[in-house]
């Protein structure tokens, strides 16, 4: 039975997302892929041993409706992974093209893509550490989903409650806002506590606590 390397599976990939490429992103596929691939083979291939849910050449336009390309997306988590030359993005870039990098960099944030980014001697000289660093961020976003699966919806609507104010959340904004007595949200505080969802603002109040949200409160909601 015939194995099948690498390289063949990525153009049978590849291949197939240039059947479902819209004109401007064909263009960019049928461009020099050498670092793409190369960011394959050396840091995702090896952790991920799948092409599904992975988009090559992801396409996103900026406020000014100049369209921009990611190099890997991974649709799942929202990654955009990108292998980026030093000499072409860093030893002779311009003034104008760095501020372009930026603003794509900001817009990918908006639209809540995770942008990593590897360097191709990176890639080149330390792929052990490239694939670890994939495994820790694969880690991450599956233990927060883990955690997403045990919020109640009293939960998730204390964390929103939190999330809309523009200061710490009180007992009775939750209160008020899940229209539930104290002793109850006093649970529901409790429980999001635990589980790292809240933070105490002053630990050294035990009367009119307020609290705050973590991050990983923000990553669950957004």
């Amino acid at each position: 039975m015939r194995v099948f390397s690498f390289e063949d599976q990525f153009d049978v990939f590849l291949q197939q997302q240039k059947k479902e490429a819209s004109s401007r992103r064909l263009e960019m596929l049928e461009r020099d892929l050498s670092g793409t691939i190369k960011m394959f083979r050396e840091a995702l291939w090896p952790i991920f041993q799948t092409f599904e849910g992975f988009i090559l050449e992801y396409e996103l336009v900026l406020p000014n409706g100049v369209h921009f390309f990611i190099d890997v997306f991974y649709a799942p988590f929202r990654f955009g992974f990108e292998c980026e030359g030093f000499s072409a993005h860093a030893e002779t870039i311009s003034r104008d093209r760095f501020s372009f990098e930026k603003a794509r960099i900001r817009h990918m944030l908006l639209s809540g893509c995770v942008y990593v980014p590897f360097s191709w001697d990176e890639l080149d000289k330390k792929g052990l550490q490239c694939r670890d660093f994939v495994c820790e961020l694969l880690r991450g976003y599956n233990d927060l989903n883990t955690l997403n699966s045990t919020l109640t919806p009293y939960e998730r609507e204390a964390i929103r409650c939190a999330l809309n104010l523009s200061r710490p959340v009180s007992v009775s904004d939750l209160c008020k806002s899940l229209g539930r007595k104290k002793d109850y949200v006093n649970k529901i505080i409790g429980s999001l506590l635990e589980k790292g969802v809240f933070q105490l603002t002053n630990v050294a109040y035990k009367r009119n606590r307020t609290f705050i949200v973590t991050q990983n409160a923000v990553d669950l909601i957004r």
